[in-house]
């Protein structure tokens, strides 16, 4: 019996379609984290770690890295210490969305006068995703909390330029992710279940 092409076309994007939506949103497919890191002599644990969707689509892997175990986004932004989010792109990423995107998340889960407050380091975040035209798929990212010296963000393993902003800064970056309307609901809670 010969199957239309059409038909099998159809029969296989339906199948595609199946399959995102039966995978588990936020959960990252392969976990490309360790279970701990050293950040300034401190030993970070991989509190938990997922994968950002839009749509139906893979953006990145996240994951976080606390000092000791959190389970609310309370818990993770308050914590004191030295604190890592780590990226992995698992699609093309335009620098200057990726850092608009940031920012629209800032805005988002945090007071306006707040984001008034920290204006220049929020503009430096800008600033370092649109100097690099894309990041593509494999590339890392990651931005560094030390208290005393501010968030220090990394691209592929090299710092881009001087730490900017202090614990109250890295909170507000947090909440992109943990905060009340966060970037992905069911990575918010990825990020809070273990590693």
């Amino acid at each position: 019996m010969k199957i239309d092409p059409k038909r099998r076309a159809l029969s296989a994007c339906l199948a595609c379609g199946w399959a995102a939506a039966a995978a588990p949103a936020g959960a990252a497919s392969v976990n490309p984290f360790e279970p701990s890191t050293m950040l300034q002599g401190t030993t970070l644990r991989l509190n938990g770690s997922g994968t950002r969707y839009r749509l139906m689509f893979k953006v990145y892997d996240l994951g976080l890295y606390l000092p000791r175990r959190a389970t609310t986004p309370e818990e993770a932004i308050d914590m004191a210490g030295p604190k890592r989010l780590a990226f992995v792109a698992l699609r093309e990423l335009p620098g200057t969305d990726l850092g608009v995107a940031f920012i629209k998340g800032l805005q988002a889960n945090n007071p306006a006068d707040l984001v008034q407050r920290h204006a220049v380091s929020s503009a430096r975040l800008i600033d370092i995703f649109s100097g690099k035209s894309k990041l593509v798929s494999g590339d890392t990212f990651a931005m560094d909390f030390v208290p005393g010296k501010g968030t220090q963000f990394l691209i592929q393993g090299q710092p881009q330029g001087a730490p900017v902003g202090d614990a109250e800064f890295f909170a507000m970056v947090l909440r992109i992710w943990l905060g009340p309307q966060p970037a992905d609901r069911a990575l918010r809670d990825a990020l809070l279940a273990g590693a």
